[in-house]
């Protein structure tokens, strides 16, 4: 009888591997691990070592390699700035309240600094601080067709992808799913939402003041309505703006982490990271052991002030109305020299 002849599945190297291959020489592993990794995988070994050779020997692989050192520089950079922040106090940071901050004061002590703050005390004239609820809403909106995010939970990146979880419904019935859902991060209505939900519920700005000290008083950007359950999530990211986090409504959990940590943040795509800011992964993410990360609680009336670059992520602690703001007095245009959104 004839003996059946077993063959090893042999993996082609083709340019998905390449990149992984150019990325680790990069972050500085070994070119013997990355030979071995290829060899695992069903590389030949001497295919797998000649494709590493051939990978060091590139020149688009040193002309990158020139540009990577001169990010590291810049790293190194922000290590110093963030290695002051923990030696200044930063190690067990509180993020300060402040009564009444006028607005010269803000824009000195926080704005030019790019430092968070809670202001108080400065939302006592909004109508919307007594009349916004679930009866209001839907007693007065619940026939408007507004625009909101559903199927979050069953999407790992839903804010990356949040176009795809755009849906129509009745503000009513948005209101009851609010009203009898507990806890739940699969349904939010975000600013990502606004452009329907602007003119579908323009009434509702009827209800909400001005804040001379801080903001310009434009008709057409008076802030963007955030209304979700209590369990609501928006993952660790990055702004390109400075904002304003006036909360109307319940209360929400913030934990902030300074723009100088960066390089340990893992950012993987556009202004995101899959860092879990209540509890980080160190197995998987290292470089976030010690790094300071500032936890406060908003409460009704109280107003976050979050400098550009500073990461967040947002918890809703209760059901949850929040207005963003972005319209300052100062220059606040960061975002017209952002780097692509590709994957860094």
């Amino acid at each position: 009888m004839k003996q059946k002849t077993t063959f090893k599945t042999v993996t082609a190297v083709n340019d998905n591997w390449r990149s992984w291959i150019a990325e680790n020489l990069l972050l500085g592993v070994h070119p013997d691990a990355i030979a071995g990794v290829l060899a695992q995988n069903g590389v030949p070994p001497l295919a797998a070592r000649g494709e590493v050779e051939a990978a060091l020997r590139s020149p688009y692989l040193r002309g990158v390699t020139r540009l990577a050192n001169r990010v590291a520089k810049r790293d190194w950079v922000l290590g110093i700035q963030a290695t002051l922040d923990r030696m200044g106090g930063s190690a067990t940071p509180e993020v300060p309240r402040k009564d009444k901050l006028s607005g010269e004061d803000f824009f000195r002590q926080h704005y030019l600094t790019n430092r968070p703050v809670i202001i108080t005390g400065m939302l006592d004239h909004f109508p919307a601080l007594s009349k916004w609820n679930l009866d209001y809403f839907g007693e007065r909106f619940g026939e408007r067709m507004v625009e909101v995010q559903f199927g979050r939970d069953a999407d790992p990146q839903y804010e990356l992808n949040s176009i795809a979880h755009k849906r129509q419904i009745a503000f009513g019935e948005y209101v009851e799913m609010i009203r009898t859902s507990g806890s739940s991060n699969d349904f939010y209505m975000t600013a990502n939402n606004d452009n329907q939900n602007r003119e579908s519920l323009k009434e509702l700005w009827e209800d909400v003041g001005t804040l001379p000290a801080y903001l310009a008083d434009d008709p057409e950007r008076r802030g963007f309505f955030w209304f979700g359950p209590a369990g609501t999530i928006t993952p660790l990211h990055h702004d390109l703006t400075n904002n304003f986090m006036a909360q109307i409504v319940g209360r929400k959990r913030v934990r902030l982490i300074a723009p100088s940590e960066l390089a340990s943040v893992y950012n993987h795509r556009h202004c995101f990271t899959e860092v879990d800011a209540r509890a980080p992964d160190l197995q998987r993410f290292p470089a976030m052991a010690g790094v300071p990360i500032h936890d406060c609680v908003l409460e009704p009336g109280e107003i976050l002030f979050l400098p550009v670059g500073w990461w967040h992520h947002v918890e809703a602690l209760d059901v949850s109305v929040t207005l963003a703001y972005t319209n300052f007095r100062w220059p606040n245009d960061f975002f017209s020299n952002y780097p692509s959104h590709h994957d860094f």
